[in-house]
């Protein structure tokens, strides 16, 4: 798998979400960005298993995913957060993520990967980017796909 390409296909999926009215539009990074424009997705850390079946036939990664959104006031912060993280609805990552798995037989993320799917949200706290503080949390995917490309 060639995870730049895959992390920036997954920033690109998540550029999808619509955020109620008056928010300013998510921006998505597939890297770790040095500055944070609120609200901001991105593609952060990942482990990578090599082997998961014969002959370099499937690799799996976990990719961490950090939304981290402004502050104007605790309360909104967090309202535009929850909006992020829901399960569905038009400003869900998840749905957006997850509709980039293509059709059935279709490879994901435009065949970058066998498959992904967003397994679960964590780290639900402040943030501190390059001296600066947002609530955020993290985005867990799981990815496969072919060990040998």
């Amino acid at each position: 798998m060639q995870m730049s390409a895959i992390r920036e296909a997954i920033a690109t999926a998540a550029r999808a979400v619509v955020l109620p009215s008056g928010l300013p539009k998510l921006t998505c990074f597939g890297y770790t960005p040095d500055s944070v424009p609120a609200p901001c997705f991105f593609a952060a850390e990942y482990t990578l298993e090599f082997d998961k079946a014969m002959g370099r036939a499937l690799d799996e990664a976990e990719l961490t995913c950090r939304v981290l959104v402004g502050r104007a006031d605790d309360v909104s912060a967090q309202r535009t957060l929850d909006a992020l993280l829901a399960g569905a609805g038009p400003s869900s990552l998840k749905a957006a993520i997850e509709a980039a798995r293509g059709a059935p037989g279709e490879y994901a993320l435009g065949g970058l990967a066998h498959d992904l799917h967003v397994t679960r949200v964590q780290g639900y706290r402040w943030y501190e980017h390059q001296g600066t503080q947002y609530v955020g949390a993290e985005l867990i995917i799981r990815i496969i796909g072919d060990g040998r490309s």
